[in-house]
């Protein structure tokens, strides 16, 4: 068996680190999400922490790990008696960290049945998937954010309910589910369902040491540990040992610790100041305040609990709008606890009296978190060197991250996305040839509101990844027919399965009333739902769309895009072109939030270089294609039609877009043509696309103008 990392020796990653420890004392908290990027030490860390959890009690031989003090009455391979159990033979296991793969299939997650043993047996045979195997443990999800629908669905209805159930065609099975969750997402590739993101009860930033130092220290520690990983773990035993037991001393104290009216109150002052939805963000906050003081070894809630478990239960919460990034304003949160204490002052709780072994903060006890500490909150081995200030810094108290030098720093701004960068050539010698000049700049101007779109469909039927746009072969929805199973079977189609075995009942010797069924016989349903698109905007940022009104509805309608886009599970990406040359402002993601970003920042001025602007979107297009050839593309190109630079560059422009045409690319022009005397270019370049045109007034949803039937009719014509 490998040697786990040390927890303690992780170096920096307070806040994370404090996270999951609060939710070893109270798992009642309901988990961490943490955020940020890769290689941040964030499944190391996780796995050090469940190394840390107390063992747990277990009914012998049951898959499901019962508790034997309390084993489920429904368990599968139950039934259990009360106290079976607890017998020697028993004992108790470590605690679990259950991994979930993005690409998990929903039987890896809830289970899988076996449907021909259930119909020819009679036999509910049931392999537990990995809800069953986090049952009192932990359950952690890289990316997060990128599981598909259908697993976010199960996910959230265990973590809800406490329990995962399995049903197949009249076939249910039904096991207790509780587990910590765990998470981890990097937010440029994409937001996390609001549904699923409320589930987490906390949330941490993560980001790299911007310090030499402490750089240093990790990548020692690290090669350390490669080096001789038990060697490396027997330095940090100590360590890890007084942490463990004051993680047992916090869960011991929790019971006892007094959230009292004013606490309370204190709470919700700060839930409702910062308008947050629901009530979840109430209790969370009162479990993790609670939790805070047992971790520091009191019996009282205090302010600075209350301020540090707002600061990590509400983040996300707040979220207003998908395109507002989660965050809380310290500065606001201080002035509403300020305003709260001189609206409701109180007299100062007396101290408690202290016992001499009391194991309080003067003599080393659990709370004792003071400088000359070498527990989990001061640092490490005796024998580390810590001149150079990077040792391994434990979680530290509320009073700790308010005062000196470990003041409590605000969470770095993750950094905006760079600028576009500079256009490519125009795919062809002449591209420089009398428009090298990019023209003067426009200053970037702000959006208008953004509306509610009509969706646009891609024609056809696709088998992409679940989403809410365009028709496909899913593996959920509505019931479209039958086949023969390809592989496993999943979903059962029975009345096909029943006429298919009828024929044959003489034949096998029935003689009773039941239905002998064979493999052969077995008949899977076809569904028809929904799938996720790649988006590809192409938007024309030259000088005929410099003007300020214009360009601010322009942007107004992308933003809407792109929200439809969220909304929808799409992918997008962005091309933009003016001057001399496309750029790729943003390659395919799953980040929304990123494409309005780089939208908000967009650049105008120049000619307008429509041809270089549709050759790259069918470079991205190509390339995307080889990576994920199930997700269809649909390309919206906004422009207003016009293109200038270079020789003959309308016909340039009619030969790119029925390049894209031949490929089979579905495509809408956004036309942005304004003014009383109309061109129709944008209307030219549809047809040569083979797509429709619409105006940035039928986009709205409540147009009279159904675009779908629009998309479809002029992809027929075509």
């Amino acid at each position: 068996m490998s040697t786990t990392y040390p927890f303690t020796a992780v170096v920096g990653m307070a806040d994370m680190r404090l996270g999951l420890l609060l939710n070893a004392i109270s798992p009642a908290i309901g988990g961490v999400l943490v955020r940020g990027d890769k290689g941040t030490a964030k499944t190391t860390t996780v796995r050090g922490l469940t190394a840390l959890l107390p063992g747990v009690a277990v009914v012998p031989g049951c898959r499901f790990s019962c508790d034997p003090a309390a084993p489920d009455p429904q368990c599968p391979d139950g039934p259990h008696e009360s106290g079976a159990g607890e017998t020697e033979a028993s004992g108790t296991r470590g605690a679990k960290m259950v991994e979930l793969p993005v690409g998990a299939s929903e039987d890896r997650l809830v289970g899988a049945l076996d449907i021909e043993r259930a119909l020819s047996e009679g036999v509910k045979a049931f392999e537990p998937g990995l809800l069953a195997a986090a049952h009192r443990g932990v359950l952690y999800v890289d990316e997060v954010n990128l599981l598909g629908d259908h697993l976010v669905d199960a996910l959230l209805d265990a973590a809800a309910t406490g329990a995962s159930y399995v049903e197949r065609e009249g076939v249910s099975v039904r096991h207790a589910s509780r587990f910590l969750l765990v998470g981890t997402m990097n937010p440029e590739e994409g937001e996390l369902r609001p549904q699923l993101l409320d589930r987490f009860g906390l949330t941490v930033e993560v980001a790299a040491s911007r310090d030499t130092d402490e750089r240093v220290e990790v990548v020692r520690r690290r090669l350390a540990y490669d080096e001789d990983p038990a060697a490396f773990a027997a330095k940090w035993a100590a360590e890890e040992g007084a942490l463990r037991e004051r993680i047992a001393a916090a869960r011991a104290l929790l019971p006892s610790v007094r959230l009292g009216d004013g606490a309370l109150r204190r709470i919700a002052a700060v839930c409702a100041g910062f308008e947050v939805d629901g009530m979840r963000a109430d209790i969370v906050t009162a479990r993790t305040a609670t939790a805070l003081a047992a971790w520091a070894g009191r019996s009282d809630v205090l302010t600075e609990d209350v301020r540090q478990a707002a600061l990590l239960a509400l983040p996300h919460r707040r979220r207003r709008a998908p395109f507002d990034a989660p965050g809380l304003d310290e500065e606001k949160l201080d002035e509403i606890l300020r305003r709260f204490e001189e609206d409701n002052p109180e007299p100062d709780p007396e101290p408690e009296p202290e016992g001499p072994d009391d194991g309080g903060p003067e003599d080393g006890g659990p709370g004792d978190s003071g400088p000359e500490d070498d527990g989990p909150g001061g640092g490490g081995p005796r024998d580390q060197d810590h001149q150079d200030g990077a040792g391994p810094d434990g979680p530290e108290l509320p009073a700790q991250r308010e005062s000196g030098a470990g003041r409590r720093e605000a969470p770095q701004p993750r950094s905006q996305p760079e600028p576009p960068q500079e256009p490519r050539g125009d795919h062809g010698p002449e591209a420089d040839a009398g428009d090298g000049d990019d023209g003067p700049l426009a200053v970037a101007v702000a959006a208008d509101e953004p509306f509610r779109t009509r969706r646009l469909d891609v024609p056809g039927l696709g088998e992409g990844a679940d989403g809410r746009r365009s028709r496909a072969r899913t593996a959920h929805g509505r019931t479209t027919g039958s086949r023969r199973p390809r592989g496993a079977l999943s979903k059962l189609h029975l009345a096909a399965t029943v006429q298919a075995a009828a024929p044959h009942q003489r034949v096998r010797g029935r003689l009773g009333p039941g239905l002998l069924v064979r493999r052969d016989d077995l008949r899977e349903a076809v569904r028809e739902g929904r799938e996720g698109n790649l988006v590809l905007f192409v938007v024309d940022a030259s000088g005929s769309m410099a003007a300020r009104k214009r360009m601010s509805a322009v942007k107004g309608a992308v933003l809407s895009l792109l929200l439809d886009a969220y909304q929808r599970r799409d992918k997008i990406g962005m091309v933009t072109f003016r001057g001399s040359g496309a750029a790729v402002a943003l390659p395919p993601t799953s980040s929304v939030e990123a494409g309005a970003a780089r939208l908000e920042q967009l650049p105008t001025g120049g000619r307008t270089p429509l041809a270089a602007g549709l050759l790259t979107a069918h470079d991205v297009l190509r390339v995307e294609r080889m990576r994920d050839p199930s997700r269809r593309p649909l390309l919206v190109v906004v422009t207003d039609g016009r293109a200038t630079g270079g020789p003959e560059p309308v016909v340039r422009a009619a030969r790119a877009a029925r390049l894209l045409a031949g490929d089979g690319t579905a495509s809408v022009v956004v036309d942005c043509e304004a003014g009383p005397v109309r061109l129709g270019l944008a209307g030219r370049l549809a047809r040569e696309l083979r797509g429709p045109a619409v105006t940035l007034d039928e986009l709205r949803a409540d147009s009279v103008s159904a675009l779908v039937r629009n998309v479809q009719n002029s992809r027929k014509a075509a």
